[in-house]
């Protein structure tokens, strides 16, 4: 058991070590991209602020984890608790909707010029700045119970009831109305803009079928690894898309089984530690692999 302790440790710190180096790296090239660049494009505006969101989820995972690792349960307090939990579980909001954002951009992008799509298409980046301010204020009511019922585990009284573990923090029961109401939000959410990336993977998908098709037409091997750079960043976004939907729907089940058994079993509860932080940390490699800033 200590060996085995050992090496979920090390992979631990080694995932998220190499996520938050890979999302800085892609944050300070988007930055220096956009800052310096002739040209102002908004999927570099998108791209920093889903990175800075992904950022955001690992060093909350992180602090948590270490905090408990060091045994220091009560080193962050009510309020360090509610503050990381909440991070936590706003960030995770911000880096769906902007998935989203950027699948939906890309799909309108190589839409034809003459559709209804390329008119609504943020032609500049003033014009993305109210999603994001959207997204942010979406997400901070959306999760905005667990400034309320999060607290520190020192500060539980031992006939109190938790309904969510955080190992250092613990969440309070709630009244069934808001519990539910919460829920519902959050499903909501998640069902809206699930909805519209698989709208935005089907037509690109689409679109990446009909460019195959015309490669196939022109006979031309060398046309066939020289794709554009549209559909490099085509490719790269749905290949994002598909690590997010993994990820979403491993963690959901994970927590549903979780929440439905109560029963918080070590290795279950690490396994879904890794997942909660795969997307975050392997989403900047993806960028980085693919010239994503060609998207607009």
């Amino acid at each position: 058991m200590i060996w085995s302790n050992i090496i979920q440790k090390i992979l631990f710190l080694f995932l998220s070590g190499q996520g938050i180096v890979g999302n800085i790296f892609v944050l300070v090239r988007h930055v220096y991209i956009f800052s310096m660049g002739p040209e102002k494009k908004t999927v570099d505006i998108v791209l920093i602020h889903l990175v800075f969101s992904n950022t955001l989820v690992i060093c909350s995972i992180e602090i948590r984890q270490i905090t408990t690792n060091l045994n220091y349960l009560n080193f962050l307090g009510d309020v360090g608790c509610k503050i990381v939990v909440y991070l936590e579980r706003v960030a995770r909001g911000l880096s769906i909707c902007t998935t989203c954002l950027l699948s939906m951009i890309q799909a309108i992008t190589i839409s034809p010029r003459a559709s209804l799509c390329r008119k609504i298409k943020p032609q500049t980046t003033w014009q993305v700045l109210p999603y994001l301010l959207l997204f942010w204020v979406l997400n901070s009511l959306i999760s905005s119970n667990l400034l309320r019922y999060i607290i520190a585990v020192r500060s539980m009284n031992s006939s109190t009831r938790i309904e969510m573990p955080y190992q250092y923090c613990c969440m309070l029961p709630s009244k069934e109305i808001i519990k539910w109401l919460f829920l519902s939000l959050l499903t909501l959410r998640d069902v809206i803009f699930q909805s519209l990336m698989g709208w935005s993977s089907g037509h690109m998908a689409f679109h990446l079928y009909k460019h195959h098709k015309r490669v196939l037409y022109l006979h031309s091997s060398r046309f066939t690894h020289n794709s554009s750079p549209e559909i490099r960043a085509t490719l790269s976004i749905l290949i994002l898309m598909t690590c997010f939907l993994v990820f979403y729907w491993a963690d959901f089940m994970f927590s549903f089984y979780i929440g439905s058994t109560l029963k918080h079993d070590s290795t279950i509860l690490n396994i879904k530690l890794f997942i909660e932080l795969g997307y975050a940390s392997l989403s900047p490699f993806v960028l980085i692999n693919q010239n994503v800033h060609r998207v607009s």
